[in-house]
């Protein structure tokens, strides 16, 4: 069974349904964070909502959802209000359509959540959902109110799991096209393609997430660490930037090919 979640419903494939519960499969509670303080003092500086007229502090009790529609001019909307906005999308993940499974691109996807059986009585439910999807290499395509907006979502098959994609609207993915026009097709050289394989099979490892490492959370870390022992911390100046173009590229293949001989 699946941890502690920040959803549940229900997964429901035509007549086929089981409870799920999902988590987001990201966070971000290991990063290093700060909190602003009073240099003078040393006490944390609190923020607070104050009225934008009268300058005045605003209870949490005493504000509101407004939705402006003029100047200074806002419809002023309750919790209960907006509550009554919700679909059945709200606690119902209905798979309308299945795609094959790398149709959908990297750049339509946004947040990765876990999905899980939230009771046992339907682990046998999603299994067949999620094994007929295995079976014909595809994922599910639906949507959802998450974060207070109904998003499209990608459903797929993860080990005995599945994850749920949240993906970005058809608008917010710009045309590459718009980008790539100016881009001249260019054939490399048979030499300069031999070395650039051979730079990137002298590259080439397994995955880890181990490559994904944070270098500047790491070093903050330490210098967190140095400062608690009272040891003062003194910036190192950057390398200088390399400037210029390439003049010869045959010879910057050949340097980076020794180069990462070198270091293996």
């Amino acid at each position: 069974m699946a941890g502690r979640s920040f959803w549940s419903g229900y997964l429901k494939l035509t007549l086929v349904t089981c409870p799920v519960q999902m988590t987001p499969a990201v966070t971000q509670a290991e990063r290093v964070r700060f909190h602003t303080l009073n240099a003078a003092t040393g006490n944390r500086v609190v923020s607070r909502y104050v009225d934008g007229v009268s300058g005045k502090a605003v209870a949490e009790n005493d504000q509101i959802r407004g939705y402006p529609v003029g100047e200074d001019e806002f419809v002023m909307l309750e919790d209960d209000e907006l509550d009554a906005v919700a679909l059945e999308t709200t606690r119902t993940i209905d798979i309308e359509t299945f795609v094959p499974r790398d149709s959908v691109g990297l750049l339509w996807r946004d947040r990765p959540h876990y999905l899980a059986p939230s009771e046992p009585v339907g682990e046998e439910a999603f299994s067949v959902i999620r094994e007929a999807m295995v079976a014909t290499r595809t994922v599910g395509l639906s949507k959802l109110v998450l974060y207070r907006r109904e998003r499209p979502i990608m459903i797929e098959p993860r080990g005995v799991g599945m994850v749920v994609w949240t993906l970005r609207q058809a608008d917010e993915v710009r045309d590459e096209g718009t980008y790539f026009r100016g881009i001249k097709p260019v054939a490399p050289s048979k030499q300069a393609m031999t070395l650039a394989l051979s730079v990137i099979k002298e590259r080439q490892t397994d995955w880890s997430e181990e490559l994904l490492g944070d270098r500047v959370q790491a070093s903050l870390k330490k210098i967190i660490a140095r400062k608690k022992k009272g040891q003062k911390v003194v910036a190192s100046k950057p390398a200088p930037a390399e400037t210029g173009k390439v003049i010869d590229l045959m010879a910057a293949l050949r340097k980076s090919l020794e180069a990462d001989k070198k270091k293996r």
